[in-house]
């Protein structure tokens, strides 16, 4: 059935999702009431129409700015770099950062032809030389893989002059893990960023 194979393909587009999830979502829309089906169109539907960009951090939202932008307690003079809007959740959760975001939407990888202009660089440049007060701190927090590290680096670099701290998340061991169950990669960058006692 064409339709069916259409709405299965839609479906396998969903990060995530393979042949067979993509074939459960089909199949279950194909028995679900039209009420269930108008409420998920319906969804969508507004979602498109209703959430934008903030205008300052990038991050999805459904006003001019976001709720943590909007936020006067938090500090504007501290802005954490991220991959994705989903990584804010998750600075977030933990209660510790009480500064402000900027989100990327990607990270450079030269090997996929994804240069520093595809992601929202410039955005963050022309936000750090336009801001009053000056930001202080720029906390770099991309995916500690080979795309996250060169976008860490770029930016890094590009930045250096403007804003007088410049970090980057660390990582290597997680609590309660055990030496001897680590990949060579993670030991190894958790011997770099090692800190004293």
């Amino acid at each position: 059935m064409k339709i069916l194979n259409r709405l299965m393909a839609a479906f396998r587009k969903l990060p995530g999702v393979g042949p067979r999830q993509a074939e459960r979502f089909a199949m279950h829309y194909l028995r679900a009431s039209n009420a269930e089906i108008e409420e998920l169109v319906l969804s969508l539907r507004e979602m498109k129409s209703s959430i934008r960009m903030c205008r300052q951090c990038l991050t999805y939202c459904d006003k001019e700015l976001c709720s943590i932008c909007d936020d006067s307690s938090r500090d504007k003079t501290s802005i954490c770099v991220v991959e994705d809007a989903q990584d804010i959740d998750a600075v977030e959760k933990t209660g510790t950062f009480r500064g402000v975001y900027h989100v990327l939407h990607g990270a450079i990888s030269p090997v996929d032809g994804v240069g520093p202009e595809a992601v929202r660089i410039k955005e963050l440049v022309a936000r750090i030389k336009r801001a009053n007060p000056p930001v202080t701190e720029l906390i770099i927090a991309t995916d500690p893989d080979t795309e996250g590290e060169a976008t860490a680096l770029y930016i890094a670099d590009l930045l250096r002059k403007d804003v007088p701290s410049i970090t980057r998340l660390a990582y290597g061991m997680p609590l309660g893990g055990d030496i001897d169950y680590t990949d060579e990669m993670t030991l190894s960058f958790a011997l770099r960023g090692r800190v004293k006692l």
